[in-house]
């Protein structure tokens, strides 16, 4: 929505102010111009690219529409979850979770907690290392490596489609120039013309390098900037699962570790000690 809303926002104030000083809307309309910019930039866009980042930025493209999921519901939630397993293992023993994250749609654990469950990137890492920690042949030092490596690779594959929004804003204002001379050279050889003809193929030739620098840092730019705030709060989820299970892993209590885990959350979204602690006797009593 707020994508959106700044698009509005762009369109008006630049519209808007060159209506408002005395300029024609309908000289700016000018769509071989928009074809040979957009058309050049969709083709490097193909050429710059292998199938697997085509794929990711067009996945990602949905997700900058939707507000952030990532919310301190979701977090106390996690944490609740987090709590419960390392609870049962401190009662149980480690084996007693082994059906818990074989299956975990099915566990009456995490069922409890839908809004995890439903992404199954993070209930996927948890249970890996939870089924790690299960097997009892790796110490928290090989499983916190470990854990960084992959982290490392979420946050790479994640970056992907921020690195190619971003270099297609760059490359814009260059496919506007592109347009500019190609409407530049039209006029050259257009120079029989009366001077008001000629006046207007110059304009529309500007027009050119405008469309491209609007495109590149009033709608296509931005984008990559929220695709990188987007993919900072899905690592912000894995780390506090991360956290929370080596603080386990060393021994501490599980209300110390969730707290472990609490604290690396942002601030805007983290729950307070008494707010999750009230959060997790709500889940106990269900």
């Amino acid at each position: 929505m707020l994508v959106i809303i700044g698009y509005v926002v762009v369109m008006v104030c630049v519209f808007g102010g060159f209506a408002m000083a005395g300029g024609h809307l309908a000289a700016l309309f000018q769509p071989l111009e928009l074809l040979m910019i957009g058309g050049g930039a969709l083709g490097a866009f193909f050429v710059g690219n292998n199938g697997k980042a085509i794929k990711a930025t067009l996945a990602a493209l949905p997700t900058l529409l939707k507000g952030s999921r990532y919310t301190k519901t979701l977090y106390m939630e996690l944490l609740s979850l987090m709590f419960d397993v390392l609870s049962k293992v401190r009662k149980e023993g480690l084996m007693s979770i082994e059906g818990d994250i074989e299956s975990p749609a099915e566990s009456p654990l995490f069922s409890k907690y839908p809004s995890v469950i439903e992404d199954h990137h993070i209930v996927e890492f948890m249970t890996d290392y939870l089924r790690l920690m299960v097997s009892g042949n790796m110490d928290a030092f090989q499983i916190e490596n470990l854990m960084d490596n992959e982290l490392e690779t979420h946050h790479h594959e994640g970056a992907v489609p921020v690195h190619v929004i971003a270099k297609l804003g760059d490359g814009l204002p260059a496919f506007g120039i592109v347009a500019a001379v190609m409407g530049v050279v039209h006029t050259m050889e257009s120079v029989g013309l009366p001077p008001s003809e000629l006046g207007m193929l110059i304009a529309h030739a500007l027009v050119g390098t405008f469309l491209g620098i609007l495109l590149a840092y009033g709608f296509v730019g931005p984008l990559s900037g929220l695709l990188e705030q987007k993919l900072d709060e899905s690592s912000k989820m894995f780390q506090c699962v991360k956290v929370t299970l080596l603080a386990s892993l060393n021994g501490y209590a599980p209300a110390l570790a969730v707290e472990f885990g609490r604290k690396v959350l942002y601030s805007t979204e983290r729950p307070t000690f008494a707010e999750l602690e009230d959060h997790i006797k709500k889940a106990k009593s269900k």
